[in-house]
Protein backbone atom coordinates (compact mmCIF):
# COMPACT_ATOMS: atom_id res chain seq x y z
CA UNK A 1 0.00 0.00 0.00
CA UNK A 2 0.90 3.20 -0.73
CA UNK A 3 0.69 6.49 1.25
CA UNK A 4 -1.93 8.08 -0.85
CA UNK A 5 -3.73 4.64 -0.79
CA UNK A 6 -3.34 4.54 3.10
CA UNK A 7 -5.00 7.99 3.06
CA UNK A 8 -7.93 7.04 1.20
CA UNK A 9 -8.67 4.11 2.71
CA UNK A 10 -8.91 5.84 5.90
CA UNK A 11 -10.26 8.57 4.44
CA UNK A 12 -13.60 5.90 3.20
CA UNK A 13 -14.23 5.12 6.81
CA UNK A 14 -15.06 8.83 8.17
CA UNK A 15 -15.12 11.34 5.43
CA UNK A 16 -16.43 14.31 8.26
CA UNK A 17 -14.03 12.85 10.96
CA UNK A 18 -11.75 16.04 11.61
CA UNK A 19 -8.17 14.41 11.54
CA UNK A 20 -5.67 17.95 11.52
CA UNK A 21 -6.13 21.21 12.83
CA UNK A 22 -4.09 24.45 13.51
CA UNK A 23 -4.48 27.90 14.42
CA UNK A 24 -4.49 29.36 10.70
CA UNK A 25 -6.93 26.81 9.26
CA UNK A 26 -8.86 25.85 11.53
CA UNK A 27 -10.30 22.31 11.98
CA UNK A 28 -10.33 20.10 9.10
CA UNK A 29 -11.87 16.86 8.19
CA UNK A 30 -10.49 14.32 5.60
CA UNK A 31 -13.05 15.69 3.33
CA UNK A 32 -11.37 18.76 3.68
CA UNK A 33 -8.10 17.80 3.18
CA UNK A 34 -9.01 16.01 -0.31
CA UNK A 35 -10.71 19.30 -0.97
CA UNK A 36 -7.39 21.21 -1.12
CA UNK A 37 -5.33 18.07 -2.08
CA UNK A 38 -7.13 18.22 -5.37
CA UNK A 39 -7.09 22.37 -5.45
CA UNK A 40 -3.11 21.87 -5.19
CA UNK A 41 -2.15 18.75 -7.35
CA UNK A 42 -2.85 20.23 -10.49
CA UNK A 43 -0.55 22.86 -9.81
CA UNK A 44 2.14 20.46 -8.81
CA UNK A 45 1.81 18.53 -11.97
CA UNK A 46 2.63 21.24 -13.97
CA UNK A 47 6.21 21.92 -12.05
CA UNK A 48 9.27 20.69 -13.69
CA UNK A 49 11.41 17.64 -12.31
CA UNK A 50 10.68 14.43 -10.61
CA UNK A 51 11.23 16.26 -6.89
CA UNK A 52 9.38 19.20 -5.40
CA UNK A 53 10.50 20.97 -2.40
CA UNK A 54 8.22 21.55 0.43
CA UNK A 55 9.45 24.12 2.54
CA UNK A 56 6.69 24.53 5.51
CA UNK A 57 6.23 24.51 8.82
CA UNK A 58 4.44 22.12 11.04
CA UNK A 59 0.61 22.65 9.62
CA UNK A 60 -2.04 21.78 7.95
CA UNK A 61 -0.81 24.07 4.91
CA UNK A 62 2.17 21.19 5.21
CA UNK A 63 0.38 18.00 4.99
CA UNK A 64 -1.89 19.38 2.08
CA UNK A 65 0.88 19.89 0.36
CA UNK A 66 2.89 17.05 1.31
CA UNK A 67 0.21 14.86 0.19
CA UNK A 68 -0.93 16.79 -3.27
CA UNK A 69 2.57 16.26 -4.65
CA UNK A 70 2.27 12.22 -4.12
CA UNK A 71 -0.93 12.48 -5.60
CA UNK A 72 0.26 14.52 -8.35
CA UNK A 73 3.00 11.68 -9.19
CA UNK A 74 5.89 13.97 -7.66
CA UNK A 75 7.98 13.17 -4.78
CA UNK A 76 8.33 15.46 -2.12
CA UNK A 77 11.56 17.04 -0.84
CA UNK A 78 11.25 18.50 2.90
CA UNK A 79 13.66 21.31 3.08
CA UNK A 80 15.01 22.20 5.96
CA UNK A 81 15.72 26.18 5.73
CA UNK A 82 18.13 25.82 8.99
CA UNK A 83 20.94 24.23 6.71
CA UNK A 84 22.43 27.70 5.10
CA UNK A 85 22.59 28.43 2.24
CA UNK A 86 25.91 26.39 1.19
CA UNK A 87 24.27 23.70 2.28
CA UNK A 88 20.91 24.21 1.11
CA UNK A 89 22.05 24.64 -2.57
CA UNK A 90 23.92 21.37 -1.96
CA UNK A 91 20.17 19.66 -1.27
CA UNK A 92 18.14 21.04 -3.98
CA UNK A 93 21.34 20.19 -6.21
CA UNK A 94 21.27 16.45 -5.05
CA UNK A 95 17.27 15.46 -5.15
CA UNK A 96 17.04 17.88 -8.48
CA UNK A 97 14.49 19.98 -7.05
CA UNK A 98 13.92 23.01 -9.33
CA UNK A 99 10.36 24.74 -7.57
CA UNK A 100 9.66 24.98 -3.72
CA UNK A 101 6.67 25.48 -2.21
CA UNK A 102 6.43 27.36 0.34
CA UNK A 103 4.69 30.57 2.35
CA UNK A 104 4.96 34.15 2.29
CA UNK A 105 4.41 33.79 5.92
CA UNK A 106 7.24 31.81 6.74
CA UNK A 107 9.78 33.62 4.27
CA UNK A 108 9.13 36.77 5.48
CA UNK A 109 9.26 35.01 9.63
CA UNK A 110 12.58 33.59 8.79
CA UNK A 111 13.61 36.68 7.10
CA UNK A 112 13.33 38.64 10.51
CA UNK A 113 15.35 35.51 11.78
CA UNK A 114 18.67 36.55 9.69
CA UNK A 115 17.40 33.44 7.53
CA UNK A 116 18.18 35.22 3.91
CA UNK A 117 16.53 32.91 1.27
CA UNK A 118 17.20 35.20 -1.55
CA UNK A 119 19.55 32.98 -3.27
CA UNK A 120 16.49 30.62 -3.78
CA UNK A 121 14.27 33.33 -4.88
CA UNK A 122 13.74 31.97 -8.30
CA UNK A 123 12.22 28.63 -6.98
CA UNK A 124 9.85 29.25 -4.67
CA UNK A 125 6.14 29.29 -5.48
CA UNK A 126 4.10 30.67 -2.55
CA UNK A 127 0.91 29.19 -1.77
CA UNK A 128 -0.19 32.49 -1.24
CA UNK A 129 -0.07 33.45 -4.43
CA UNK A 130 -1.48 29.69 -5.56
CA UNK A 131 -4.66 30.15 -3.59
CA UNK A 132 -4.98 33.54 -5.24
CA UNK A 133 -5.07 32.78 -9.23
CA UNK A 134 -7.56 29.97 -8.54
CA UNK A 135 -10.47 30.49 -9.81
CA UNK A 136 -14.42 29.96 -8.03
CA UNK A 137 -15.06 27.28 -10.83
CA UNK A 138 -12.20 25.59 -10.31
CA UNK A 139 -12.57 25.73 -6.39
CA UNK A 140 -16.65 24.64 -6.65
CA UNK A 141 -15.46 21.56 -8.91
CA UNK A 142 -13.19 20.74 -6.36
CA UNK A 143 -15.57 21.20 -3.72
CA UNK A 144 -17.86 19.32 -5.54
CA UNK A 145 -15.56 16.13 -6.57
CA UNK A 146 -14.50 16.14 -2.51
CA UNK A 147 -17.81 15.30 -1.32
CA UNK A 148 -19.14 12.79 -4.52
CA UNK A 149 -16.58 11.73 -6.20
CA UNK A 150 -12.79 10.70 -5.61
CA UNK A 151 -11.92 8.36 -8.63
CA UNK A 152 -9.34 11.00 -9.93
CA UNK A 153 -7.21 10.54 -6.90
CA UNK A 154 -8.08 6.83 -6.92
CA UNK A 155 -6.41 6.60 -10.19
CA UNK A 156 -3.17 8.54 -8.76
CA UNK A 157 0.24 6.95 -9.57
CA UNK A 158 1.89 7.74 -6.60
CA UNK A 159 5.90 7.79 -7.01
CA UNK A 160 7.94 5.18 -5.79
CA UNK A 161 9.80 7.03 -3.42
CA UNK A 162 7.55 8.66 -0.87
CA UNK A 163 9.93 11.52 0.71
CA UNK A 164 13.33 12.77 0.72
CA UNK A 165 14.95 14.00 3.62
CA UNK A 166 18.32 15.09 4.34
CA UNK A 167 20.60 14.29 7.27
CA UNK A 168 21.22 17.36 9.44
CA UNK A 169 24.57 18.00 8.31
CA UNK A 170 25.45 18.75 12.59
CA UNK A 171 29.06 15.96 11.67
CA UNK A 172 29.46 16.64 7.43
CA UNK A 173 27.66 17.62 4.22
CA UNK A 174 23.96 16.76 4.29
CA UNK A 175 23.03 13.93 2.18
CA UNK A 176 19.70 13.32 0.90
CA UNK A 177 17.75 9.94 2.32
CA UNK A 178 14.65 8.71 0.04
CA UNK A 179 12.33 6.90 1.89
CA UNK A 180 9.55 4.47 0.25
CA UNK A 181 6.18 4.00 1.21
CA UNK A 182 6.92 0.58 2.39
CA UNK A 183 10.01 2.18 4.55
CA UNK A 184 7.50 4.92 6.54
CA UNK A 185 4.21 2.97 6.61
CA UNK A 186 6.16 -0.09 7.94
CA UNK A 187 7.56 2.01 10.94
CA UNK A 188 4.21 3.43 11.74
CA UNK A 189 2.92 0.10 12.07
CA UNK A 190 5.84 -0.68 14.63
CA UNK A 191 4.70 2.67 16.40
CA UNK A 192 1.48 1.55 17.69
CA UNK A 193 3.35 -1.49 19.48
CA UNK A 194 4.18 0.91 20.81
CA UNK A 195 1.19 1.86 23.08
CA UNK A 196 -2.18 1.89 23.59
CA UNK A 197 -4.06 3.43 21.01
CA UNK A 198 -7.22 5.23 22.35
CA UNK A 199 -9.88 6.33 20.88
CA UNK A 200 -9.95 9.89 22.69
CA UNK A 201 -6.13 10.63 21.45
CA UNK A 202 -4.90 13.38 19.93
CA UNK A 203 -1.13 14.57 19.20
CA UNK A 204 0.49 18.11 19.06
CA UNK A 205 2.83 17.97 16.02
CA UNK A 206 5.60 20.03 17.07
CA UNK A 207 8.50 19.02 14.92
CA UNK A 208 9.32 20.26 11.70
CA UNK A 209 8.42 17.61 8.62
CA UNK A 210 11.27 18.37 7.12
CA UNK A 211 12.47 15.98 10.61
CA UNK A 212 11.71 12.28 9.68
CA UNK A 213 10.30 12.38 13.68
CA UNK A 214 7.83 14.79 12.98
CA UNK A 215 7.10 13.51 8.92
CA UNK A 216 6.51 10.00 9.79
CA UNK A 217 4.24 10.78 13.72
CA UNK A 218 2.90 14.06 12.57
CA UNK A 219 2.01 14.19 9.28
CA UNK A 220 1.81 10.71 7.99
CA UNK A 221 0.94 8.73 10.78
CA UNK A 222 -1.99 11.23 11.68
CA UNK A 223 -3.44 10.67 8.22
CA UNK A 224 -2.63 7.10 7.43
CA UNK A 225 -4.56 5.98 10.55
CA UNK A 226 -6.70 8.65 11.33
CA UNK A 227 -5.37 9.53 14.49
CA UNK A 228 -6.00 13.45 15.17
CA UNK A 229 -3.13 15.89 15.13
CA UNK A 230 -3.11 19.54 15.78
CA UNK A 231 0.27 21.07 14.54
CA UNK A 232 2.05 24.49 15.66
CA UNK A 233 4.79 25.64 13.49
CA UNK A 234 7.50 27.00 16.42
CA UNK A 235 8.64 23.95 18.39
CA UNK A 236 10.85 26.51 20.40
CA UNK A 237 7.90 28.79 22.31
CA UNK A 238 7.46 26.78 24.90
CA UNK A 239 4.74 29.47 26.48
CA UNK A 240 2.19 29.12 23.05
CA UNK A 241 2.71 25.48 23.30
CA UNK A 242 1.47 25.22 26.66
CA UNK A 243 -1.33 27.02 26.12
CA UNK A 244 -2.15 24.99 23.09
CA UNK A 245 -2.08 22.06 25.19
CA UNK A 246 -4.78 23.36 27.49
CA UNK A 247 -6.98 24.78 24.80
CA UNK A 248 -7.03 21.54 22.01
CA UNK A 249 -6.49 19.16 24.94
CA UNK A 250 -4.00 16.55 23.06
CA UNK A 251 -2.94 13.56 25.20
CA UNK A 252 0.12 12.60 23.15
CA UNK A 253 2.96 15.06 22.51
CA UNK A 254 5.92 14.20 20.69
CA UNK A 255 9.93 16.31 20.30
CA UNK A 256 13.63 16.48 21.14
CA UNK A 257 14.48 16.51 24.56
CA UNK A 258 15.73 20.62 24.08
CA UNK A 259 11.51 21.31 22.89
CA UNK A 260 9.91 19.08 25.33
CA UNK A 261 12.27 20.97 28.38
CA UNK A 262 10.97 24.55 27.06
CA UNK A 263 7.31 23.04 26.71
CA UNK A 264 7.73 22.13 30.56
CA UNK A 265 9.62 25.52 31.88
CA UNK A 266 7.48 27.63 30.33
CA UNK A 267 4.01 26.20 31.42
CA UNK A 268 1.76 25.33 34.45
CA UNK A 269 0.54 22.35 35.87
CA UNK A 270 -2.83 22.91 34.67
CA UNK A 271 -2.41 23.43 31.27
CA UNK A 272 -0.64 19.89 30.58
CA UNK A 273 -3.21 18.05 32.53
CA UNK A 274 -4.49 16.28 28.80
CA UNK A 275 -0.61 14.67 28.30
CA UNK A 276 -0.98 10.83 29.16
CA UNK A 277 2.05 10.57 26.59
CA UNK A 278 5.24 12.23 26.16
CA UNK A 279 7.44 10.41 23.64
CA UNK A 280 10.93 12.25 23.11
CA UNK A 281 13.48 11.26 20.25
CA UNK A 282 16.24 12.79 18.34
CA UNK A 283 18.81 12.92 21.39
CA UNK A 284 19.18 11.64 24.70
CA UNK A 285 17.23 12.73 26.97
CA UNK A 286 18.60 13.85 30.19
CA UNK A 287 18.07 13.85 33.92
CA UNK A 288 16.55 17.48 34.22
CA UNK A 289 14.05 16.52 31.25
CA UNK A 290 12.92 13.75 32.95
CA UNK A 291 13.05 15.18 36.14
CA UNK A 292 11.40 18.37 34.77
CA UNK A 293 8.13 16.16 33.24
CA UNK A 294 7.95 14.08 36.61
CA UNK A 295 7.31 17.40 38.82
CA UNK A 296 4.92 19.24 35.90
CA UNK A 297 3.09 16.02 34.61
CA UNK A 298 3.11 13.28 37.04
CA UNK A 299 -0.01 11.82 34.91
CA UNK A 300 2.20 11.09 32.26
CA UNK A 301 4.34 8.03 30.96
CA UNK A 302 7.61 9.35 29.01
CA UNK A 303 8.70 7.10 26.38
CA UNK A 304 12.22 7.68 24.97
CA UNK A 305 13.28 6.54 22.06
CA UNK A 306 16.01 6.35 19.08
CA UNK A 307 16.20 6.22 15.79
CA UNK A 308 17.83 7.43 12.50
CA UNK A 309 16.61 9.29 8.95
CA UNK A 310 17.81 6.16 7.23
CA UNK A 311 15.44 4.14 9.18
CA UNK A 312 12.08 6.13 9.15
CA UNK A 313 13.12 6.82 11.73
CA UNK A 314 12.25 4.62 14.88
CA UNK A 315 14.57 1.96 15.38
CA UNK A 316 13.97 1.14 19.36
CA UNK A 317 11.92 2.80 22.14
CA UNK A 318 10.60 2.78 25.52
CA UNK A 319 6.79 0.88 25.84
CA UNK A 320 3.71 2.31 27.52
CA UNK A 321 3.52 -1.18 29.55
CA UNK A 322 7.35 -1.29 30.38
CA UNK A 323 9.40 2.08 30.30
CA UNK A 324 12.54 2.20 31.84
CA UNK A 325 14.50 5.73 32.33
CA UNK A 326 17.90 6.18 31.02
CA UNK A 327 17.61 3.59 28.13
CA UNK A 328 16.25 3.69 24.37
CA UNK A 329 14.14 0.73 25.21
CA UNK A 330 14.32 -2.43 22.78
CA UNK A 331 14.15 -2.73 18.80
CA UNK A 332 10.96 -2.23 17.44
CA UNK A 333 9.26 -5.04 15.29
CA UNK A 334 10.41 -4.99 12.08
CA UNK A 335 14.06 -4.44 12.82
CA UNK A 336 17.18 -6.64 13.54
CA UNK A 337 20.10 -5.12 14.98
CA UNK A 338 23.58 -6.68 15.86
CA UNK A 339 26.10 -4.32 18.27
CA UNK A 340 29.49 -5.21 16.54
CA UNK A 341 33.08 -3.93 18.11
CA UNK A 342 34.17 -0.95 16.62
CA UNK A 343 37.70 -2.36 16.19
CA UNK A 344 36.70 -6.06 15.39
CA UNK A 345 33.60 -6.10 13.68
CA UNK A 346 32.13 -8.65 15.65
CA UNK A 347 29.53 -9.15 18.11
CA UNK A 348 30.34 -7.94 21.28
CA UNK A 349 28.99 -9.85 24.59
CA UNK A 350 25.59 -8.30 26.43
CA UNK A 351 26.38 -5.22 28.55
CA UNK A 352 29.36 -4.25 25.98
CA UNK A 353 29.52 -0.94 24.28
CA UNK A 354 29.73 -1.80 20.28
CA UNK A 355 28.39 0.45 17.05
CA UNK A 356 24.82 -0.41 16.46
CA UNK A 357 23.94 -2.70 13.06
CA UNK A 358 20.37 -2.44 11.49
CA UNK A 359 18.07 -3.83 9.18
CA UNK A 360 14.56 -4.48 8.24
CA UNK A 361 11.84 -2.93 5.89
CA UNK A 362 12.07 0.71 7.23
CA UNK A 363 15.42 1.23 6.08
CA UNK A 364 16.37 3.17 3.17
CA UNK A 365 17.72 1.36 0.15
CA UNK A 366 20.98 4.09 -0.10
CA UNK A 367 21.51 7.58 -0.45
CA UNK A 368 20.97 9.68 -3.49
CA UNK A 369 23.70 10.91 -6.11
CA UNK A 370 26.17 10.33 -3.49
CA UNK A 371 30.25 9.13 -4.14
CA UNK A 372 30.92 8.58 -0.56
CA UNK A 373 31.38 5.43 1.02
CA UNK A 374 28.31 2.64 1.35
CA UNK A 375 26.91 3.17 4.90
CA UNK A 376 26.01 -0.52 4.29
CA UNK A 377 28.36 -3.20 5.47
CA UNK A 378 28.24 -7.31 5.18
CA UNK A 379 28.23 -9.22 8.53
CA UNK A 380 27.26 -12.43 9.21
CA UNK A 381 25.92 -13.18 5.70
CA UNK A 382 23.71 -10.31 5.90
CA UNK A 383 23.73 -6.38 4.50
CA UNK A 384 23.33 -3.74 7.30
CA UNK A 385 22.79 -0.55 7.80
CA UNK A 386 26.27 0.90 10.03
CA UNK A 387 24.26 3.80 12.10
CA UNK A 388 27.27 4.91 13.51
CA UNK A 389 25.70 5.14 16.92
CA UNK A 390 27.43 3.47 20.23
CA UNK A 391 24.67 1.26 22.21
CA UNK A 392 25.24 -1.18 24.94
CA UNK A 393 22.54 -3.86 24.65
CA UNK A 394 21.33 -6.32 27.79
CA UNK A 395 20.83 -9.61 28.41
CA UNK A 396 16.80 -8.52 28.08
CA UNK A 397 17.30 -6.73 24.72
CA UNK A 398 16.78 -2.95 26.36
CA UNK A 399 19.22 -0.37 24.75
CA UNK A 400 20.96 2.07 26.31
CA UNK A 401 22.54 4.99 23.69
CA UNK A 402 26.11 5.62 24.52
CA UNK A 403 27.04 8.16 21.67
CA UNK A 404 28.03 8.59 18.32
CA UNK A 405 31.46 7.03 17.49
CA UNK A 406 32.50 10.44 15.55
CA UNK A 407 32.29 12.75 18.85
CA UNK A 408 35.06 10.05 20.58
CA UNK A 409 38.86 11.20 20.59
CA UNK A 410 42.03 9.14 20.53
CA UNK A 411 44.10 10.75 23.24
CA UNK A 412 46.99 8.53 23.49
CA UNK A 413 45.88 4.96 22.96
CA UNK A 414 42.54 5.56 24.75
CA UNK A 415 39.16 6.10 23.29
CA UNK A 416 38.02 9.52 24.79
CA UNK A 417 34.08 10.42 24.67
CA UNK A 418 33.12 13.44 24.26
CA UNK A 419 29.24 12.75 25.94
CA UNK A 420 30.71 10.84 29.10
CA UNK A 421 32.64 14.37 29.59
CA UNK A 422 28.78 16.11 28.66
CA UNK A 423 27.97 14.33 31.33
CA UNK A 424 30.33 14.35 34.30
CA UNK A 425 29.28 18.14 33.56
CA UNK A 426 25.96 18.72 33.47
CA UNK A 427 25.17 18.92 36.84
CA UNK A 428 27.61 21.90 37.53
CA UNK A 429 26.09 23.66 34.36
CA UNK A 430 22.71 22.76 33.48
CA UNK A 431 19.95 24.30 35.24
CA UNK A 432 15.74 24.38 35.17
CA UNK A 433 16.17 27.91 34.09
CA UNK A 434 18.04 27.19 30.94
CA UNK A 435 15.91 28.31 27.90
CA UNK A 436 18.28 25.95 25.38
CA UNK A 437 21.69 23.77 25.78
CA UNK A 438 23.60 25.40 28.12
CA UNK A 439 27.30 23.96 27.25
CA UNK A 440 28.87 21.33 24.85
CA UNK A 441 32.59 19.42 24.68
CA UNK A 442 34.12 19.22 20.84
CA UNK A 443 37.63 18.53 20.10
CA UNK A 444 39.72 20.25 17.95
CA UNK A 445 40.42 19.04 14.39
CA UNK A 446 44.10 18.26 15.35
CA UNK A 447 45.00 14.49 13.98
CA UNK A 448 47.89 13.92 16.19
CA UNK A 449 47.06 15.67 19.51
CA UNK A 450 43.89 17.00 19.66
CA UNK A 451 42.28 19.37 22.56
CA UNK A 452 39.26 19.10 24.60
CA UNK A 453 37.28 22.34 24.75
CA UNK A 454 34.71 23.45 26.47
CA UNK A 455 31.56 25.82 25.10
CA UNK A 456 29.57 27.20 28.12
CA UNK A 457 27.08 29.79 28.13
CA UNK A 458 27.90 30.17 31.96
CA UNK A 459 31.26 30.84 33.93
CA UNK A 460 33.33 28.05 34.94
CA UNK A 461 36.72 27.54 35.45
CA UNK A 462 38.90 25.27 33.76
CA UNK A 463 40.32 23.48 37.11
CA UNK A 464 36.25 23.25 38.28
CA UNK A 465 35.40 22.13 35.20
CA UNK A 466 38.11 19.30 35.29
CA UNK A 467 37.35 18.79 39.12
CA UNK A 468 34.15 18.19 37.56
CA UNK A 469 35.23 15.51 35.77
CA UNK A 470 37.37 14.13 38.25
CA UNK A 471 34.60 13.29 40.48
CA UNK A 472 32.59 11.48 37.96
CA UNK A 473 35.57 9.06 38.02
CA UNK A 474 36.37 10.22 35.07
CA UNK A 475 40.46 9.68 34.16
CA UNK A 476 43.03 12.54 33.19
CA UNK A 477 42.84 12.43 29.68
CA UNK A 478 39.23 13.72 29.57
CA UNK A 479 40.36 16.94 30.89
CA UNK A 480 39.24 20.16 29.43
CA UNK A 481 41.60 22.39 27.86
CA UNK A 482 40.38 25.36 26.99
CA UNK A 483 36.79 26.93 28.35
CA UNK A 484 34.96 29.18 25.81
CA UNK A 485 32.21 31.74 26.97
CA UNK A 486 29.12 31.53 24.65
CA UNK A 487 26.42 33.71 24.53
CA UNK A 488 24.49 30.52 23.29
CA UNK A 489 25.24 27.45 21.29
CA UNK A 490 24.48 26.93 17.42
CA UNK A 491 21.31 24.65 17.21
CA UNK A 492 20.09 22.54 14.52
CA UNK A 493 16.50 23.19 12.78
CA UNK A 494 15.55 19.74 14.88
CA UNK A 495 17.11 21.61 18.06
CA UNK A 496 20.51 19.38 18.53
CA UNK A 497 23.62 21.05 19.13
CA UNK A 498 25.72 21.99 16.16
CA UNK A 499 28.37 20.23 16.40
CA UNK A 500 29.95 20.95 13.70
CA UNK A 501 29.49 24.34 13.77
CA UNK A 502 31.40 24.51 17.26
CA UNK A 503 34.22 22.62 15.54
CA UNK A 504 34.41 25.07 12.44
CA UNK A 505 35.00 27.86 15.22
CA UNK A 506 37.75 25.52 16.60
CA UNK A 507 39.11 25.48 12.98
CA UNK A 508 38.98 29.34 12.77
CA UNK A 509 40.86 29.34 15.60
CA UNK A 510 43.81 27.49 15.15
Amino acid sequence: MTIPEAVLHQAAQAPGAVVIADQASGVRTYRDVLLGVMVLRREVATLPGDCVGIMLPASVAADVAFLSALFAGRTPAMINWTLGTQNLRHCLATAGVERIITSRTLVTRLAAQGIDLTPFHDRLLYLEDIGARIGSARKLGAWLRSRLWWRSLRLAKPPKIAAVLFTSGSESVPKAVPLTHRNILTNIADCFDLFYARSDDSILGILPPFHSFGLTTSVVLPLALGARVVHYPNPTDGAALGRMIDAYKPTILMGTPTFLHGVVRASTEEQLTSLRLVVSGAEKCSERVYKALAELCPQTVVLEGYGVTECSPVISANRESDARQGTIGRPVASVEIAVVSPATAERVEPGREGVLLVRGPSLFGGYLNYGGPSPFIEFEGKSWYRTGDLVREAPDGWLTFAGRLQRFVKLGSEMVSLPAIEAALEPRLVSDDDSGPAFAVAATPVDESPEIVLFATKDIARDEANSAIRAAGLSGLHNIRRVIRVDALPLLGTGKTDYRGLTDQLKSKT
